[in-house]
């Protein structure tokens, strides 16, 4: 084995920051994609009112077919959930502009997901899309049935992310509160975060943690990027441009960090028959050079 070679996971870890645009707004939506976030999502969902759909499509349509083609790849379009009567509808308007993935909500598992590609298969065919070219975020999960379906997502086709939607969640069951006064969900909604993280973990996806609601709360949104990157999960979704600048720098890695990862890996490149090694009064076995290569991964593809 090569140690120094990086594992692909099968999504991209430099995929930090995750920032929404209404998809009826050309100027929210350029603002967002002049933006220094990594994936600007055109917002076909909840920021559009029902009876603006149609016309959120066309913007959004004519809005991705405008962008240069290096830029598409990095604009996504979350389309309207599979228990209402709009995705078809948006997918068919926004793919033949190429985004560069479609983001889910309220999937109900790796079904879900397994249908969406069949759609995006016959829709990448007809619009002359290399096949499988678009990625996928699921939004899970965020409906109480979704809770009980995190397991399924592994081999689920196109599956690059997967995140959680705190609100609709906490409206379905009926919380009464989010988040404490510190800021923490309750127990609750923190056993949805929790398995929206293994999720993403045993599907071979980055995990991605849900908006911070404040968007003027700087100092919120920076203890709860430090958390979410601690936990394990890769990036944040954004609902404002000012907030991409702290998403992006927390799950960044340091200089001292990547120094210290290409330390652990050289160790283990140096003698890869052995199962742990003694380094700086520590005994560092495989578990840290995987974290060791997924830091470096992520660096690289940032």
């Amino acid at each position: 084995m090569i140690f120094s070679d990086v594992p692909d996971a099968g999504a991209d870890l430099g995929r930090r920051s995750w920032l929404f645009a209404p998809a009826d707004s050309e100027r929210k939506m350029t603002k967002a994609a002049e933006s220094s976030a990594d994936i600007v999502i055109l917002d076909l969902e909840d920021a559009v009112a029902q009876n603006r759909k149609a016309h959120a499509r066309a913007l959004c349509a004519e809005f991705l077919a405008g962008r240069p083609a290096a830029d598409q790849q990095r604009l996504w379009v979350r389309v309207n959930p599979f228990d209402g009567p709009h995705t078809l509808a948006d997918l068919a308007a926004v793919m033949p502009a190429r985004p560069g993935g479609i983001m889910l909500p309220k999937a109900r598992g790796g079904q879900d997901l397994r249908t969406l590609d069949n759609y995006l298969s016959a829709l990448e065919v007809a619009g002359g899309t290399p096949p499988g070219r678009t990625a996928v975020i699921a939004l899970a999960p965020e409906t109480a049935e979704s809770v009980h379906t995190m397991g399924t997502y592994r081999g689920a086709p196109r599956l690059a992310a997967v995140t959680w939607g705190v609100a609709d969640l906490a409206a379905e069951i009926g919380a009464e509160a989010v988040s404490g006064a510190d800021g923490r969900f309750g127990p609750v909604l923190e056993t949805a975060r929790s398995l929206c993280l293994f999720g993403a973990a045993a599907a071979g996806a980055v995990a991605v943690d849900t908006i911070h609601a404040d968007y003027r709360d700087s100092a919120g949104l920076r203890a709860r990027c430090i958390r979410a990157r601690q936990d394990g999960f890769g990036g944040m979704l954004a609902i404002h441009p000012d907030q991409v600048g702290i998403i992006n720098d927390v799950f960044s890695p340091t200089e001292d960090e990547l120094a210290a990862a290409q330390e652990i890996v050289d160790l283990f490149a140096a003698d890869p028959a052995a199962g742990a090694i003694g380094h700086r009064g520590a005994l560092l076995d495989r578990p840290h050079l995987t974290r060791a290569q997924a830091l470096l991964a992520r660096q690289r593809r940032s």
